[in-house]
């Protein structure tokens, strides 16, 4: 026997399982296989120890590609021949499996779609009136109330995204000192700040988002509601949703911009206090 075959002889019974540790003495009936690149003590595993752990990184997907972890060589995984129907079935799951999310991606899509459709439909008659909104979808062109029926909520959603308060509120805080009517109404309103405190993005916390849509959404009923209340002389049920609507904004609005402004002085004049602790005793 040759040098070189006494060393490889040697090598093979010195392995040892990179897995469990186990050498060729603690299981001499165990399979063992080289499946990468690796030398040394990291290139001989066992075959059920080497499954074992490709079963825990594919997760159940048995056609994941599994590398090891020192060399970062591709293990060649082979599988048994599939008879012709299994293979049909493979075939067929793989399929499934690769078109289920797109299919799930248009049903969603489908759905948020007939309900800006549903939520547009209602929106037109609760404005208009319901007899009059009944009579304009049914003179109108399907497909412009395919096209504009859904674009009512997102016009509603996008129209309420426009801060116009935070733009006022900045004419306010520039103006305000040289306003003296200002002072004599709300106390305090134009005085300094010490300091200028930051301010968060709004549309970064997704609660304001959530209030943002629903805000939108709710806006037409709130429109019709304000307007029977105050423009209850106005005959037209599109004229008094309208103006309902504009007093509706103008007095949040009003609320909101004094609202934030008493947060924004709240916020400038707050004061750190110092610690109750005692102060430690020097050594």
């Amino acid at each position: 026997m040759s040098e070189a075959n006494s060393v490889s002889v040697q090598q093979m019974l010195d392995r040892s399982c990179w897995v469990c540790f186990a050498t060729d003495e603690d299981d001499r009936t165990a399979e063992w296989v080289r499946p990468c690149r690796c030398r040394g003590s990291t290139k001989w595993v066992h075959q059920a120890c080497l499954q074992r752990w490709v079963d825990e990184k594919q997760r159940g997907n048995s056609t994941a590609r599994v590398a090891c972890p020192q060399c970062n060589a591709e293990y060649l995984i082979v599988f048994p021949n599939l008879g012709p129907v299994v293979y049909v079935l493979d075939l067929a799951d793989r399929l499934i499996s690769k078109a289920c999310p797109f299919a799930a991606a248009g049903i969603m899509v489908g759905s948020i779609y007939w309900t800006a459709v549903t939520y547009g439909a209602v929106t037109v008659m609760q404005v208009v009136g319901h007899k009059e909104g009944l009579d304009v979808m049914e003179r109108a062109d399907p497909l412009f109330l395919l096209i504009g029926l859904p674009t009512i909520p997102v016009v509603l959603i996008l129209g309420k995204m426009i801060r116009w308060e935070d733009y006022v509120l900045r004419l306010w805080r520039k103006y305000s000192n040289k306003l003296q009517i200002l002072n004599s109404i709300f106390p305090g309103i134009g005085c300094p700040v010490p300091r200028v405190p930051a301010e968060a993005n709004p549309l970064a916390d997704h609660v304001s988002a959530t209030r943002i849509l629903c805000g939108a959404l709710v806006f037409p009923t709130i429109a019709t509601i304000v307007g029977k209340l105050m423009f209850s002389t106005v005959n037209s049920n599109l004229q008094r949703t309208i103006l309902g609507g504009i007093a509706f904004v103008a007095i949040k609005g009003a609320f909101k911009v004094y609202f934030k402004q008493q947060q924004y002085l709240r916020q400038a004049h707050r004061k750190i206090l110092d610690s109750q602790d005692p102060e430690p005793e020097e050594v």
